[in-house]
């Protein structure tokens, strides 16, 4: 079986299909890292904050999360959420739409 770098399997796929793996992976990523938060600074997630642990687990697990959901689970681990606009431009700098 012959290896290859990804960036060179990168440049044989279509922009289109790259872009909605990367999607993929981001949304993944974010499940991830709010578990690890929970991890660091939520306990074992046997109850965070008055919510069952199965509705945490489930929370962790979903596709789609409303801002307000992510506040709430943020808040219940006394953490702070901020979040921001990102323009193509790397020099335009950030926006930052709500920080709480």
């Amino acid at each position: 079986m012959e290896f290859h770098p990804i960036s060179e399997l990168d440049a044989k796929e279509k922009p289109e299909v790259l872009a909605k793996a990367r999607e993929m992976y981001e949304r993944e990523s974010f499940n991830m890292r709010l578990r690890a938060l929970r991890g660091t600074y939520g306990g074992t997630g046997e109850d965070a904050d008055g919510v069952s642990a199965p509705a945490v687990r489930n929370l962790e697990r979903r596709k789609d999360i409303t801002i307000s959901t992510l506040i709430d689970y943020i808040k219940s681990l006394g953490l702070g959420l901020e979040i921001s606009a990102l323009p193509p431009d790397a020099n335009a700098g950030r926006k930052v739409l709500l920080k709480i």
